[in-house]
């Protein structure tokens, strides 16, 4: 039951663990994507541009009910590059740079209403407006003004932009997330180095096990040894050395030397006196 219980947590720990790094890696790519392209006029991906929507001028109402294409403040609009701004028409959805007093120098999404030419054919400018309020762009959009057309939606995105680039959301949803994988890494490394310090401590003691069992065995084969040189050396001992006479049976043996010696040197000493006499 432990074992199956490790094995459950240890999956559920490696989920949360790459869940949490894809979205770091999706906050951060998220981050750096916004940050670089919306809002950019000067940027664009293969021709398309991304802008916030600031307000409900394009917003589902009764107004516009009938037309097809609704959006609020907070979506991203996708706009596309136009090759040439002087072929709009009326009925499109063009994001522009405005000319307007309220909003002079903002990118606005409106829709065309009325393409203004002069007699000869060329178009001097497009009548924009709402399609929530219904109420004409103060100024008229030159076509040089022009940025793009629309080309699709991001609902939300806009709005979700916003609060990561906001300081409560900087910290949740960028902060938060690297904090927790910088510490489950340094835990994770903690762990590692632990557990190799354990492994090295181990390895350690069985080795000094491992010398200590082959110095008893050292000592007891010494032992063994020297106890068996005593008993070759006590045998070879018993067998080499003759045994001692008793003393009982040396003493006459020198006496009857002795005797023997007196009697020839007594022997040899009758000659001589006997020529001393004959001189």
């Amino acid at each position: 039951m432990n074992q199956t219980v490790k094995k459950i947590l240890n999956i559920l720990t490696k989920t949360v663990t790459w869940l949490l790094v894809a979205f770091a890696v999706f906050m951060m790519v998220f981050t750096i994507f916004t940050v670089a392209t919306v809002d950019k006029n000067d940027r664009a991906i293969f021709g398309i541009k991304f802008y916030i929507v600031q307000t409900d001028s394009m917003s589902l109402s009764d107004k516009n009910a009938d037309l097809d294409v609704h959006f609020d403040a907070g979506d991203i609009v996708v706009i596309k590059n136009v090759k040439d701004p002087r072929t709009l028409q009326a009925g499109d959805i063009v994001s522009f740079m405005s000319t307007n007093s309220v909003s002079y120098g903002e990118t606005v999404t409106h829709m065309v209403r009325e393409v203004k030419k002069t007699e000869d054919g060329r178009v001097l400018g497009y009548v924009t407006y709402g399609t929530n309020t219904g109420v004409d762009d103060e100024a008229l959009v030159e076509p040089e003004y022009v940025l793009g057309t629309y080309a699709g939606k991001l609902p939300g995105v806009g709005k979700f932009f916003a609060f990561v680039k906001s300081t409560p959301g900087y910290i949740i949803c960028i902060l938060v997330p690297f904090l927790l994988l910088i510490l489950y890494n340094g835990v994770n490394v903690i762990r590692l180095f632990r557990k190799y310090k354990r492994e090295q401590m181990e390895a350690m003691q069985a080795e000094k096990d491992k010398l200590e069992a082959e110095r008893a065995e050292n000592q007891r084969m010494m032992q063994e040894l020297l106890a068996l040189k005593a008993q070759l050396d006590k045998k070879e001992g018993g067998e080499g050395t003759p045994p001692a006479e008793p003393a009982s049976e040396v003493a006459p043996t020198e006496e009857v030397t002795t005797d023997e010696t007196v009697e020839t040197k007594s022997e040899d000493a009758a000659p001589a006196d006997t020529t001393d006499e004959n001189q």
